[in-house]
């Protein structure tokens, strides 16, 4: 199959750690780059191996450029303007979170994309992780009946990025609270306890969601967490699952047998992990935590015109929902 050509404005840490390194993975050819500096802009270019050209001026690389797509990973407060130009310039779009700092600036973006006629995609990178992808599949076949109710943990330390709970909850935690409305539908309530101090964040949140289902959030952003860490526990019918860590779905099937459980070895729980090898290199990571995914996703959506799973316009539930959590915080 032919190669994706995706041109790219930014290249900083998150860019050329995770996105440059998954979207070349998953098939891309780097046609052009973009920041603020000629030289930087080369640097990226040679780094990955591309002998695409290097800009200074995003709007001059959109102008010159015959793309698939334009992937933008720029500071969130110059990510709307970024994107409108590339709509604009009839582009496809792969944005990093946050897009719009709420859902009605989110909306507006949603609109445009809509009126230019092509793909916008957020990076909620979680959708495309294998551990939440197989805990999606297991809700959506009703293998253990139908979902109760969940309790989940994210923790991190983001006080050099997150000065407050707003920050937190819109650069950091959003990932959890998108991954919960793909997972678990609308929420109806939202209540919420807040022990934050600036930047050393300490959440504690329950939500009611339109299905019935119930569940409990623990967020904390202090760097107590230098090791970052997350969870998700979900109660069925009739067992739960839980993953943990990224790399780890653990499913538990009630038992249905006559003999008296503590007498027996009848409990069985089915474990899944990836495989640990040298050969894997750096990817291992990228392909966990979803990036890869989420590339290959957009380079698919861009090329079909689909919808993709994290689109401009359900990005404007996440934003919301994200203000309606902030709004209940005491």
């Amino acid at each position: 199959m032919k190669k994706s050509r995706l041109c790219v404005i930014g290249a900083g840490f998150h860019a050329t750690t995770n996105i440059y390194p998954s979207a070349i993975e998953a098939g891309a050819e780097i046609a052009a780059i973009a920041t603020r500096s000629m030289e930087r802009s080369k640097a990226a270019l040679q780094r990955f191996g591309s002998t695409g050209t290097a800009y200074d001026d995003y709007k001059v690389m959109l102008q010159n450029e015959d793309c698939d797509g334009v992937i933008v990973v720029a500071q969130p407060h110059d990510q709307t303007s970024l994107v409108l130009a590339c709509l604009e310039a009839g582009k496809h779009v792969y944005v990093d979170k946050p897009l719009g700092w709420n859902a009605l600036e989110a909306a507006q973006i949603a609109d445009a994309a809509e009126q230019a006629g092509v793909v916008l995609m957020v990076g909620f990178m979680k959708r495309y992780a294998p551990v939440y992808m197989k805990l999606k599949e297991l809700i959506t076949n009703g293998t253990l009946g139908a979902v109760r109710s969940f309790e989940t943990r994210f923790a991190v330390d983001s006080t050099p990025f997150c000065k407050d709970d707003e920050q937190f909850m819109k650069l950091a935690a959003i990932h959890i609270v998108d991954l919960m409305r793909h997972l678990f539908g609308e929420v109806s309530q939202v209540t919420g306890f807040s022990n934050s101090n600036n930047e050393f964040i300490s959440q504690s949140i329950s939500l009611r969601f339109d299905n019935g289902i119930v569940g409990s959030v623990y967020f904390s952003g202090m760097s107590a967490w230098s090791r970052e860490s997350e969870s998700m526990l979900v109660t069925f019918d009739h067992g739960f699952a839980h993953a943990d860590e990224i790399n780890t779905l653990r499913i538990h099937k009630s038992l249905t047998s006559d003999l008296i459980p503590w007498q027996s070895l009848e409990e069985h729980d089915t474990v899944f992990t990836p495989s640990a090898s040298a050969m894997s290199g750096c990817f291992r990571d990228l392909y966990l935590r979803g990036f890869v995914g989420e590339m290959a996703h957009f380079m698919e959506c861009s090329r079909d015109r689909l919808t993709p799973r994290s689109s401009g316009r359900d990005n404007v539930g996440t934003m919301d929902l994200c203000d309606r959590i902030l709004s209940t915080l005491v």
